[in-house]
């Protein structure tokens, strides 16, 4: 006999793909997946990464959203559907857009449909760097320092994304009314008000890329906006309603989305977050924890209270919101602007002769063979590396994708040192899973010198789950124990979460996540003996970092003379 019970759709936009869960709200049973990719950006459309250059169209993300709903939906008894209360998503981010008075995407006006300038900028556009850094000159410049909390400011975030397209597109600049981040624009396409001086905000985005914050009474002031264009002070003067936590109810799903998607109207719609933070939800963050995010990139996450952090300056090694991830707490958000990219980078290398076979070959065999090895690469680059002896290996560094700890710089570059003619693949391999375990390391020994206390260290994402190799030495690297998570996908389980409280299932995100949340399947201890072994190299990690710098201002200096 079928009986009642609630549920939540959680909904996770990533760089490629969105994913949808139906999630029980008594105890966070999956009871329906779906996923549905980019269909313009899996065809490569508006992407120049020779460039930085990532964009995204809004249809991409309206179409895929629907499908992987109803795929997810697909999988609950028809009657079960009417027992959904609440649905929430996250994003990723900073990803903004140019809108229209009423909050349209302009790449959704005429005259704009596949002008890439009108549509979302993808946070891992680096296109705005020299905008970056004017912008940190001009917030640090002043009497009050807006990068008190975040640190130096990056191009994948808000202001900067907006100044680079404002000063290289005038059609753009005339066109844009304001700007709005995807996860804002989502919440108000799906309770039906895009408006920009009425649409909901995000605490977790107005936080930490758009540097709000309660000390200086909200965004940036206006004076030093205009004074870095007035086009940014004008998205001030039009930014509308404070931001609020994720768990908020936003509104109410609308009779179209309701008919689009199969489900009654009115359903609660929750407020939203960026994707790792709604991971960490969705594996039970609480205080002393830290969620490691390990994907494509890294995101690495705690909470504090706000008096815990009085007088603890951690801005070099991650950014503090108020009320991001968890409401009623500063969100601490860091990582790695590239983690398993690095993986995929070495395999593409290693594959490229093989590639080229298409010369010599059939396209068939060829495809066939490259599809074999790719199949197989990266399991026996793990195998032969985990075999090798512990003596000194080459060291690389993590910044694949620019440098994001400590003192953000996007132009920074990756380094591998210590290469002779006997190094064979799998020594570079292991090199670069070091450098990026190292990167994590150099992050928590970061925040445990400025007083925070690390008592736990949790993993999620394909790679913990995915890679016994590289959580193995992690655990090492760090010292730590590493839990592992049942859940593949915590990200939309976060956003269930969100939505399970928004929808009055719960009166907050602990209690819910209490009920919820992914739960421990496994852990990784460190081995003592390889322990110190690891310690040792990691110091030389450190040196080759202090080389790194020292080169890059030689660099700098000869581009001045």
């Amino acid at each position: 006999m079928y009986i009642e019970e609630k549920y939540v759709v959680g909904v996770d936009f990533g760089s490629d793909s969105v994913r949808a869960a139906v999630v029980s709200t008594v105890d966070g049973r999956i009871a329906g997946n779906g996923v549905a990719y980019y269909p313009r950006w899996k065809e490569g459309l508006y992407q120049h990464p020779e460039r930085n250059i990532f964009r995204q169209h809004p249809l991409d993300y309206l179409e895929s959203f629907e499908a992987c709903v109803k795929e997810a939906l697909s999988e609950l008894p028809q009657e079960a559907r009417k027992n959904v209360v609440g649905i929430g998503v996250d994003t990723t981010g900073s990803t903004p857009v140019p809108v229209n008075r009423e909050g349209v995407p302009l790449a959704l006006t005429e005259g704009f449909e596949t002008y890439e300038n009108a549509m979302f900028y993808l946070w891992k556009d680096h296109s705005a760097a020299a905008e970056a850094e004017e912008i940190d000159r001009a917030f640090s410049g002043g009497g009050q320092d807006y990068g008190k909390y975040q640190g130096r400011y990056s191009a994948e975030w808000f202001w900067a994304k907006m100044l680079h397209a404002v000063r290289t597109d005038v059609r753009v600049r005339e066109a844009a009314y304001t700007w709005l981040e995807h996860c804002d624009w989502m919440v108000g396409t799906l309770c039906g008000n895009t408006r920009p001086e009425e649409i909901y905000h995000s605490a977790c985005a107005a936080g930490h890329k758009a540097l709000w914050h309660s000390e200086w009474n909200g965004l940036p002031s206006a004076q030093i906006l205009g004074s870095v264009d007035p086009c940014l002070a004008l998205v001030r003067e039009r930014y509308g309603k404070a931001p609020r936590p994720a768990a908020t109810l936003a509104g109410y799903l609308t009779e179209e989305w309701a008919e689009k998607l199969g489900l009654s109207k009115g359903i609660s719609v929750s407020g939203s977050s960026f994707d790792a933070h709604a991971g960490a939800v969705g594996a039970g963050i609480r205080e002393k924890t830290i969620v490691c995010t390990l994907g494509t990139s890294a995101v690495d996450m705690l909470v504090e209270k706000a008096e815990a952090l009085e007088g603890k300056d951690i801005r070099r090694f991650g950014g503090a919101a108020e009320h991001s991830i968890l409401p009623g707490y500063v969100g601490i958000e860091t990582g790695q602007a590239a983690f398993g990219d690095i993986f995929g980078w070495f395999k593409r290398v290693l594959l490229w002769p093989l590639e080229q076979t298409g010369r010599f070959l059939d396209e068939e065999t060829c495809h066939r063979l490259c599809q074999q090895m790719e199949d197989v690469m990266l399991a026996e680059l793990q195998r032969q590396a985990a075999q090798l002896r512990d003596d000194v290996f080459p060291i690389a560094l993590d910044w694949f994708n620019g440098r994001r700890y400590p003192d953000t710089d996007d132009s920074r570059r990756a380094v591998i040192a210590g290469l002779t003619l006997g190094t064979q693949a799998p020594a570079i391999f292991r090199a670069l899973v070091f450098g990026a375990v190292c990167g994590l390391k150099r992050i928590v020994d970061g925040f445990e010198a400025a007083g925070l206390v690390i008592e736990k260290v949790v993993a999620v994402g394909g790679i913990s789950k995915k890679s016994a190799y590289v959580m193995q030495m992690m655990a090492d690297v760090l010292d730590k124990k590493i839990e592992i998570l049942d859940a593949d996908q915590t990200c939309a389980l976060g956003a269930a979460i969100y939505a399970a409280v928004a929808s009055g299932a719960y009166e907050d995100v602990q209690q819910a996540s209490a009920h919820m949340a992914a739960k421990c399947i496994g852990e990784f201890a460190p081995q003592k003996e390889r322990v110190e072994f690891y310690r040792r190299q990691y110091r030389e990690y450190l040196r080759l970092t202090q080389l790194a710098d020292v080169w890059e201002e030689q660099a700098a200096g000869d581009k001045c003379l």
